[in-house]
């Protein structure tokens, strides 16, 4: 079956660093657009990032602008979030998603599949 599994998260101190990552499986990940999505505590999901089919187009929402770094290994069907320069606002659950379309979506409905989360938590 489809499955899109996120680690990486975890504690980290303000100005730290983690690389998220999620695997993808029971579909053509290739054939995918893929996007990172956080929801913070008693708050909405936040679209992220988007990356394209080939990994050579991205986008990013303004507040990660230059910390954060999306790409993907479509060989081992696999999606990143490089995180830099973290802060105490970029605590929240991680979701990566896959979608048909190149957007920046942040509704679970706008996606196809959706995984699990995982959390990070950025405090000192």
């Amino acid at each position: 079956q489809v499955q899109l599994v996120e680690s990486g998260g975890g504690l980290v101190q303000p100005g730290g660093s983690l690389t998220l990552s999620c695997a993808a499986s029971g579909f053509t990940f290739s054939n995918y657009y893929m996007s990172w999505v956080r929801q913070a505590p008693g708050k909405g999901p936040k679209w992220v990032s988007s990356i394209n089919l080939g990994g050579t187009s991205t986008r990013y929402t303004d507040s990660v602008k230059g910390r954060f770094t999306i790409s993907r290994d479509n060989a081992k069907n696999t999606l990143y979030l490089q995180m830099n320069s973290l802060k105490a606002e970029d605590t929240a659950l991680y979701y990566c998603a896959s979608s048909r379309i190149f957007q920046a979506a942040e509704d679970r409905d706008d996606y196809d599949y959706w995984g699990q989360g995982t959390q990070v938590t950025v405090s000192s």
